[in-house]
């Protein structure tokens, strides 16, 4: 008390400060009552609610706010907070049902229609199927003949396993460069922002994409197994190439990528990429950006599609379904960052059986919508 009697002067504490929360939980408590008026409200619910808004506010900001500086924007506009939203497994999750003004929407065409615009269905499984054999065009005389006559490999066998690959590419498969013949279709995922990523059966230096990715070193190594089929095919001016790239750019640090032209191979060009090694220093960050660059050198030549194998998990010792799992996360994330990519096509070319089935079941996990 002071000398002459009167009350000492003390500074009120907000339930916020005392909480440790920016969030106002005096205003949670009136929400909260007017919303459940019958019900007693415990002294710890109105600040269990502010945290766990501000938590949310906070986390939905940084994913924003990474949206926006992606796209060169020096604002966080409706467009960002739908697409970081939409990013998120969990957040898209628990906000599915919830419509963000000026948001925009994600790109999404209907697979039907594609087939239409492009002209047909049959059409259509042409681009993803190799040509039927020129047996399959016989009259249905001939067919009924064949049949009889139990040939080992007749125009219906052939037709049935035509059907087979169609389906398990699916309708959705549209692209603009189409692998070579030979190939087999495994899988086809469509992402929420249109691309296309498709498992293929086949050897990589005979798909006709706009470029193959080739996995190498410093040095620009072509002795791995990949390199050697792209040289061979590729021929000698292919090498040529390589030796130039490599007196010209000098060593390629981790997770670079420099192109060359394809010259003997179905692709327009060769990107090689330097992919860290399993267990080096921040291996798998760098695994990411070896992906992202190698994408974003695509985009700067307004490619269409392009080729991956299975990069770090070869020489570089990554597990296979952690390469699988990095790789699928640095292409979809890759999207949703550059919004306005030319790559309407990813083709995952592989050949052993384990890395088909690892990659099939780590596309069937991604969101596309």
């Amino acid at each position: 008390m002071s000398s002459r009697g009167g009350k000492k002067k003390t500074t009120k504490t907000s339930r916020s400060t005392k909480a440790g929360v920016i969030f106002p939980v005096g205003r949670m408590l009136r929400y909260i009552k007017k919303g459940l008026p019958k019900y007693r409200i415990g002294v710890g619910a109105p600040v269990y609610m502010a945290a766990v808004l501000e938590y949310l506010t906070a986390e939905i900001l940084e994913l924003a706010g990474n949206a926006a500086r992606d796209n060169k924007k020096g604002r966080v506009t409706p467009r960002h907070i739908l697409l970081a939203i939409a990013n998120d497994e969990e957040l898209n999750q628990l906000l599915k049902g919830v419509t963000i003004a000026a948001g925009g929407v994600l790109p999404n065409i209907h697979p039907e229609l594609l087939a239409k615009k492009r002209g047909s269905k049959g059409k259509l499984e042409a681009i993803i199927t190799p040509p039927p054999t020129k047996k399959s065009k016989t009259s249905p005389a001939k067919k009924s003949a064949a049949k009889k006559a139990g040939g080992k490999r007749g125009p219906g066998k052939a037709k049935k396993k035509q059907g087979e690959v169609s389906k398990a590419a699916s309708a959705d498969s549209t692209t603009e460069g189409t692998p070579a013949d030979g190939f087999t279709v495994l899988s086809t995922k469509s992402l929420f922002l249109g691309q296309k990523l498709q498992v293929v059966q086949a050897d990589i230096a005979t798909i006709d994409s706009d470029a193959v990715i080739h996995p190498t070193n410093s040095s620009f190594h072509t002795g791995g197994e990949v390199g050697s089929a792209l040289e061979k095919k590729g021929g000698k001016e292919f090498g040529e190439a390589v030796q130039e790239l490599r007196k010209k750019n000098g060593p390629l640090e981790v997770a670079g990528a420099a192109l060359t032209s394809g010259f003997g191979l179905p692709a327009k060009f060769v990107i090689h990429c330097h992919s860290p090694g399993w267990g080096s220093d921040k291996c798998e960050e760098l695994l990411d950006k070896t992906v992202k660059n190698c994408l974003a050198l695509a985009d700067e030549k307004k490619l269409k599609s392009v080729a991956f194998p299975s990069i770090g998990s070869g020489r570089n010792g990554f597990p296979k379904q952690t390469a699988a799992q990095l790789i699928l996360k640095a292409i979809s994330s890759y999207f949703v960052a550059t919004m306005s990519s030319s790559i309407k096509t990813v083709y995952f070319v592989l050949f052993d059986s384990e890395s088909i089935g690892i990659y099939v079941q780590e596309m069937a996990k991604l969101d596309s919508n």
